[in-house]
């Protein structure tokens, strides 16, 4: 008595079910889509240019920026440049060695923008960093 085997092998279905990959696809293409936006929020500043390289980090840093209505913002938040002194002093009793990136308009007082690194060098932060776009061949 001999067993068909072949009867069973026809039977099997050896596909691979691309419906659930399908579903994550869509899932993170959502997410994605949502975020994107979210990220590219920030204060609107029009950066000088300058030739320097990007200065390498690991962890988040705090942001300085100065718009060009003279509106001081620490990460996105507005404040005052009082405000802004007493914000970086009780950030730098938390964090010793925080850095600081000052984001500031072009066409912005220059007094404004030494007022701005006056506080945060009284604050005590120690690195400061200024943005700059990079170089453009029309200059």
């Amino acid at each position: 008595m001999a067993i068909d085997s072949s009867s069973q092998r026809d039977t099997t279905i050896s596909q691979i079910n691309v419906t659930p990959l399908v579903d994550v696809m869509l899932v993170l293409l959502v997410i994605f889509m949502v975020t994107a936006p979210i990220i590219q929020q920030g204060v609107q500043v029009n950066l000088p240019q300058a030739k320097a390289g990007a200065i390498p980090g690991n962890e988040q840093p705090l942001v300085v920026a100065i718009s060009r209505n003279g509106r001081i913002y620490l990460n996105d938040n507005p404040m005052s440049l009082a405000e802004l002194g007493q914000k970086l002093r009780a950030i730098r009793k938390l964090q010793q060695n925080k850095e600081v990136y000052l984001r500031a308009d072009q066409d912005v007082r220059y007094g404004l923008v030494m007022s701005a690194i006056a506080e945060i060098k009284q604050a005590g932060i120690e690195k400061l960093g200024m943005v700059t776009r990079p170089l453009t061949q029309e200059g």
